[in-house]
């Protein structure tokens, strides 16, 4: 009997510093495929970039040194028939470009792409442009939202024109002038405490809280290390709240959750290191009024930055007076069963294997419409 599944292909891990949050997000989506719709096909990018097969029962093997990371370990070694790479003997980027993007698909022996790389040169559309290069369908925001997403300077302005609420920031670039003149520039516009974060990256990496002009070079220099540009955010005593949106046109939005760290904020050790780290509560606790409030702000900083199949939206409720901010979007958040984005939906009634399917069936759907388009005058 032939095999009717359609085959995905699960790209994961890469080069930024959300690695590892990579390899848990797909070993998620792996135990959530349906088997009796998908076969799922697991693609690893190790450290240096190198794209390899990687045999799912390696990926989902527990507790093994190194399974974190794609290349180390168990993970993407299992065996030489199921680590093939992209040219035979040669899993370097320079593969790729021996072959025509259009056999992408072909090379790996997938039907759908579900791409869950996060951070730089995943979640910022370079990914998505290969992809779209590729004439390949994928899971996911375009290389517009992708890009905007990913940018934070970008994305707040951008939210900003369209006339939702942000909070006050300043933009740091390397090699512009620091020292005293932007200490007091920071303590002039934004005050203490503040934010300083790499304005490219997610899941709180680089992210360090400033609670005085004596803390702000330390702070600068570690959020360095990750990125060229920066961004500094005032500090508002706030609750984290964040939604999940799924769809095209129209999407939807779940009911809201909200994050309680049990850290002086949501550090990435209070995410991933840190069992206690947090309390994630879902359903938020809010009134009907405070969720419609935030529901509807959710899709209008979806169509704002032009968003496409899903996005966590976070934001901030301000403790003091009730004030919405919305501080962020996350284009591919963390996709563990317990993470938020799955989370919100179980609670809103999208079980974790129906929320995957979803978003492969909206991948093809968006693909079939782009591929009607015309391309030729």
């Amino acid at each position: 009997m032939t095999d009717k599944r359609l085959r995905v292909g699960v790209i994961f891990g890469g080069r930024s510093g959300e690695h590892e949050v990579s390899v848990m997000s797909a070993r998620g989506i792996l135990k959530a495929l349906d088997p009796a719709r998908f076969e799922a096909v697991p693609i690893g990018i190790d450290r240096d970039g190198r794209w390899q097969l990687v045999e799912p029962r390696a990926l989902l093997a527990p507790g093994q040194a190194g399974a974190d990371r794609v290349g180390e370990g168990s993970l993407a070694r299992a065996s030489d028939s199921s680590a093939r790479a992209l040219a035979s003997g040669d899993v370097g980027s320079g593969a790729i470009e021996r072959q025509e993007l259009s056999d992408l698909p072909k090379r790996f022996g997938v039907d759908v792409f579900f791409p869950i790389v996060h951070g730089s040169q995943g979640e910022d559309g370079a990914l998505q442009g290969l992809l779209e290069m590729a004439g390949a369908p994928y899971v996911g925001c375009g290389v517009l939202g992708s890009a905007v997403g990913m940018d934070k300077d970008v994305s707040k302005r951008l939210l900003r024109d369209a006339g939702l609420p942000i909070v006050d920031f300043i933009v740091v670039r390397a090699g512009a002038p620091a020292g005293a003149a932007l200490a007091q520039r920071v303590e002039a516009e934004l005050g203490y405490p503040c934010f300083v974060k790499p304005a490219n990256l997610g899941s709180s990496v680089g992210v360090s809280k400033v609670r005085s002009a004596a803390e702000l070079p330390g702070a600068l220099a570690e959020a360095f290390r990750y990125d060229r540009k920066l961004v500094v955010e005032r500090g508002i005593d706030a609750r984290e709240i964040e939604t999940a949106v799924l769809g095209v046109a129209p999407p939807e939005v779940s009911l809201p959750g909200e994050i309680v760290p049990r850290h002086e904020f949501y550090s990435y050790e209070a995410k991933y290191l840190d069992p206690e780290g947090a309390e994630l509560v879902v359903p938020a606790r809010l009134s009907e009024e405070q969720t419609r409030e935030v529901q509807r702000l959710s899709l209008r900083a979806f169509e704002a930055l032009e968003l496409e199949g899903l996005a966590r939206v976070d934001f901030f409720l301000d403790k003091n007076d009730g004030r919405w901010f919305v501080n962020e979007v996350n284009t591919l958040p963390g996709f563990t069963e317990v993470s938020m984005y799955a989370r919100m939906w179980q609670h809103t009634g999208l079980a974790y294997r129906d929320l995957v399917t979803r978003l492969v069936e909206l991948a093809l759907e968006r693909f079939e419409a782009r591929r009607r388009l015309e391309t030729r005058v």
